[in-house]
């Protein structure tokens, strides 16, 4: 597929000196095949994944569109989540940044009302909002879309999963009937088909090949392991490559806050997000997480829909995700921009078929990894500390520390064991969680196509033999 450059389109001076400013030249897949339809005005369907671009592919049209002179909303975008909403909203924002009198306005729930409504009234030309919260402006007549020329819907299936189909063919019934509306999806299942049906008017389908879903510049590697061993598993990992920034992907929200307890009480750097956290908490978690002040981030599915965080290193699938999209979502967090990362995903014995579904759907190369041992993880964390060293001892400015070293030399320590010193007191400090990573790993699996060891006829026999003996003995 042919990719695009911006200077190339047909935008507006304004656009084009935000997007230079965002450092944007070459157009995503997803950006050269929809900009231009929803420019001149068509229905569109577009399917795009998570980290493919499709957020500047719908917002570089919806600002082009608007006229600064009309105060009134002029486009809708629909989101499924506050986390998306406001990931939108600032692009929005860089976007409209040389358009004086344009703005966009995020509407949520969680936040207060009042101020919502202060600030449509004051003038917003884009709307960016949650199907219950736009809902609610338009029972109180706050919202009016007299003016709309654009409707987006943003991750149309999560909506569909999260019971907001209803409520979407509610606030398009609303909409002027000349009007474009645009879906993106990362699929497209019937009752996104049925809803095009129904409010578009010869929809195009734009549709990324679907090899070019996944980042190419991701390794994906797989373990098998017991339930049981997935905390031990993690903690080496997290030992072995020491993330400044990591995911962790879980499929309830009971298993999210077990798990954040358990590495709170190891001594991590992490925060939880889910559906049951507060809006308040949630905004202060994800600005922990993108300031680097937190390193590692526990989520469910849904609650990390739009999480817009630069520099993701490892993506954690501690739980194989339940649907197969949610890998691509997942693993789409990292690897962005032209930068590398890591996928690792936990799989139990008996979930072994379920991934090679995941990966034919995904076309995705996840390779099968022996699980780390202890000695693995002391290894790792050496080299890993050998390169800093060299990286430090290339530096100039270390008369400071060079003169405390001379201290120790003059008093008669071998330089080789005032090296050594130093080298143990960084890797202790540096120690967490110790007694967990040397935990055994119950390893009764063999190769790629691991499965539990069969028992004997002869073992099976001496087992059963031993229980009726116990239960025997119990009943006397």
């Amino acid at each position: 597929m042919e990719k695009l450059r911006f200077k190339s389109m047909s935008l507006s001076d304004e656009t084009q000196r935000s997007i230079a400013e965002m450092k944007f030249e070459e157009a995503t897949p997803i950006q050269s095949l929809a900009i231009s339809p929803l420019l001149e005005g068509k229905d569109v369907i577009g399917q795009a994944q998570t980290g493919t671009g499709k957020t500047l592919a719908y917002a570089i049209p919806a600002v082009e569109i608007v006229e600064e002179k009309n105060p009134n909303p002029q486009v809708l975008i629909l989101c499924p989540t506050r986390e998306l909403a406001i990931q939108v909203s600032s692009i929005l924002e860089i976007l409209l940044k040389y358009r004086r009198k344009a703005s966009a306005v995020a509407i949520y729930g969680g936040q207060r009302i009042d101020l919502q409504i202060r600030a449509i009234k004051k003038g917003a030309q884009v709307i960016i909002g949650t199907p219950g919260r736009i809902m609610d402006h338009m029972r109180r007549k706050t919202l009016k879309f007299n003016n709309v020329k654009m409707v987006i819907i943003d991750e149309a299936d999560e909506m569909l999963n999260m019971g907001f189909i209803d409520d979407i063919k509610t606030i398009l019934n609303e909409i002027p009937f000349e009007r474009q509306i645009a879906l993106f999806s990362a699929t497209i299942p019937k009752a996104i088909l049925e809803l095009s049906k129904k409010f578009q008017k010869n929809q195009q389908l734009l549709k990324v090949p679907h090899e070019k879903l996944m980042m190419e510049n991701v390794e994906q590697l797989y373990f098998i392991i017991r339930e049981s061993d997935k905390p031990i598993l993690l903690s080496r990992l997290l030992s072995m490559y020491n993330p400044e920034s990591s995911i962790i992907f879980c499929n309830t929200k009971r298993k999210v806050d077990e798990l954040i307890n358990a590495l709170k009480s190891l001594g991590y750097q992490a925060d939880a997000i889910h559906g049951d956290i507060r809006q308040s908490l949630r905004d202060r978690v994800m600005e922990s997480f993108r300031g680097r002040n937190t390193k590692i981030l526990v989520a469910t599915d849904v609650a990390a829909r739009g999480i817009d965080v630069k520099n993701v290193e490892i993506i954690f699938n501690y739980d194989l995700p339940q649907y197969h999209e949610y890998y691509i979502h997942r693993v789409g967090r990292t690897g962005r921009m032209g930068k590398s990362g890591k996928a690792f995903t936990f799989v139990t014995g008996k979930e072994i078929n379920k991934l090679k579904i995941i990966q034919r759907y995904a076309k995705a190369n996840v390779k099968f990894a022996k699980v780390p041992s202890v000695k693995d993880v002391e290894r790792s964390k050496t080299d890993v500390l050998i390169e800093q060293v060299r990286k430090i001892a290339e530096e100039k400015n270390l008369d400071r520390y060079a003169k405390i070293v001379k201290i120790l030399v003059d008093e008669n320590y071998p330089s080789v064991n005032i090296a050594a010193a130093l080298l143990k007191m960084v890797l202790n400090s540096s120690e967490i969680a110790h007694p967990l990573i040397e935990k055994t790993i119950n390893d009764d699996f063999k190769g790629p196509n691991r499965r539990f060891k069969k028992e004997t006829p002869g073992k099976k026999r001496i087992r059963n033999f031993r229980r009726v003996r116990q239960s025997s003995k119990k009943g006397r």
